[in-house]
């Protein structure tokens, strides 16, 4: 485990790390408006997004929300994204992220976490693999429009 790791809520102040994690992932620059995702989770006192700092240095994130019902499923949880600097990546922040998360909604009474993975991203299904993901019992739907 990682000396000096810290897990803690995200704040605003933090959209400009996320972008460059997501960067470094992608390697290319970042398309997400994580400011605007940040200042929805903050008005929203359910939702748990968090981060995880190394001396003071964000250095990984895990963003999620709470669905309140929704095609036969009760109020839930969904990881719509997270990202991990890869220099920090394989040294378990991500289950350090994860861990702290479903303990949050553990105690408000979510019993269900869902989040997609594309099919050929490996590592990533392997990653939700190991912290007890399994496939549910939806099927990813997608429409693009014109």
């Amino acid at each position: 485990m990682i000396q000096g790791l810290r897990i803690r809520k995200i704040n605003l102040e933090d959209a400009k790390e996320l972008e460059r994690i997501q960067s470094l992932i992608t390697k290319s620059s970042s398309k997400t408006d994580f400011k605007k995702i940040i200042k929805e989770q903050l008005n929203r006192d359910k939702d748990v997004s968090l981060v995880a700092e190394v001396d003071g240095k964000v250095v990984g994130y895990m963003i999620s929300y709470v669905i309140y019902a929704g095609f036969g499923i009760d109020k839930s949880a969904w990881i719509a994204t997270f990202g991990i600097d890869p220099k920090f990546m394989g040294q378990g922040i991500g289950k350090r992220l994860a861990h702290e998360l479903f303990t949050i909604y553990k105690k408000l009474g979510i019993k269900n976490i869902y989040t997609s993975v594309k099919w050929d991203s490996v590592d990533l299904l392997s990653f939700f693999k190991t912290l007890g993901f399994d496939r549910s019992e939806f099927i990813n739907l997608r429409k693009e429009l014109p």
